[in-house]
């Protein structure tokens, strides 16, 4: 596909449309400035996938509710697969007939000869909605379900927590209770 291009999958509707575009940014096409901000944020997907990993393994370990350990792991995937994206893409392609953006197609090239050093590279996206207007990839679509499902079942995931604070305030219910009682009589 040519940069731009799209397929639409319902005819001549743009409800859903496979589009190549590439992204310098974050998810949804939300960037930082220059390639000072494009190293942060490759530096940050490394850490943060990097404490999402150790995560999944004491949620695995202690044998966490099936449903959190599969949200994480969506996280967990679409992190990398951006990571991976930013890391080799730029190393991989050309431009093919401009700098920033471009109308041909892009071209495989020696690997390390391409349009951007190593983590300064471009997340291919493709998916676009008319309802939801970023475009966006399958990593992004991951990372937003994994994050939402958690939202939506924290309290299912997270029951001890709920717990504790309420036996914690039943206790000192009955303190206060039993202080109030003692001082009456």
């Amino acid at each position: 596909m040519r940069y731009g291009e799209g397929i639409y999958l319902f005819g001549d509707s743009d409800f859903l449309v496979i589009r190549f575009i590439e992204n310098p940014g974050m998810a949804f096409g939300f960037e930082f400035g220059g390639i000072a901000g494009k190293l942060a944020l490759s530096v940050f997907r490394l850490l943060a996938s990097g404490a999402i990993v150790c995560a999944l393994w004491k949620l695995v370990k202690t044998k966490a509710p099936k449903g959190l350990i599969t949200c994480v792991a969506l996280i967990l995937a679409g992190a990398v697969g951006n990571i991976l994206d930013s890391m080799f893409y730029g190393l991989m392609f050309d431009k093919g007939e401009g700098v920033v953006s471009y109308s041909g197609l892009a071209k495989l090239t020696e690997f390390g000869s391409g349009y951007a050093p190593f983590l300064q590279g471009n997340v291919v996206d493709m998916i676009s909605f008319s309802i939801f207007p970023p475009i966006f990839n399958i990593a992004d679509a991951a990372i937003s379900v994994g994050v939402i499902w958690i939202i939506l079942f924290q309290r299912k995931y997270f029951p001890k927590e709920e717990k504790q604070i309420e036996v914690e305030e039943e206790s000192l219910d009955s303190d206060v209770t039993e202080e109030f009682t003692a001082e009456v009589e």
